[in-house]
């Protein structure tokens, strides 16, 4: 029988990529938040919340945030580009099962900077500060069939797709719809990264 190591959690600790940092949200954020993702219907098309009708819709959810940054095992991170300093969308996890040592990662970001691989690039530092840092055993990450470039991050960031959950979700927009599911396991990961 194996036996599991205690979670080593950290919470929302600033990490680092070639082109971004990674760091806690404020409400200082809200105007960039607004303006460059949370507002735009794009990128909440396959999303379960609403573009964000005003600022403070966007005040009130950081503050929330803001309070769950105190936890060590809450980890939601805000992704700066390094150029600009300018916050161009979130990234994190949709709570820990710390029993199963594993999460669901989420994610969204200003649609104006779509398919230049910054996700990817976030998405892959956050899994590995959760495999190598805090000792998760598997990430899981859905999404709808049509946002095809969400699964396109999935796979780039060695996740294996594990099938089609039908009518998984509902929300008043589409009513019930379904999520294609992926997953990257610890041993996934080390082999990834031995080779």
């Amino acid at each position: 029988m194996i036996e599991l190591r205690p979670l080593n959690h950290t919470g929302t600790v600033e990490l680092e990529t070639a082109r971004l940092v990674l760091r806690q949200t404020s409400i200082t954020d809200a105007a960039q938040m607004f303006k460059n993702w949370a507002s735009d219907p794009e990128v909440t098309k396959y999303l379960t919340w609403q573009p964000h009708a005003d600022i403070e819709v966007t005040r009130s959810i950081l503050a929330n945030w803001d309070k769950e940054n105190a936890k060590t095992d809450y980890y939601h991170w805000g992704m700066v580009l390094k150029e600009n300093q300018e916050i161009i969308g979130t990234t994190g996890t949709l709570g820990i099962d710390g029993k199963n040592h594993s999460t669901e990662l989420g994610y969204c970001m200003s649609r104006s900077l779509w398919g230049n691989g910054y996700m990817t690039e976030a998405v892959a530092a956050i899994i590995e500060h959760l495999f190598s840092i805090v000792g998760l055993n598997r990430i899981t990450s859905r999404h709808n069939p049509e946002n095809i470039g969400s699964g396109r991050v999935m796979q780039k960031c060695g996740m294996v797709f594990e099938g089609i959950q039908r009518q998984a979700h509902y929300c008043e927009r589409r009513g019930f719809y379904d999520l294609a599911s992926y997953a990257i396991l610890r041993v996934d990961f080390d082999k990834q990264h031995l080779k």
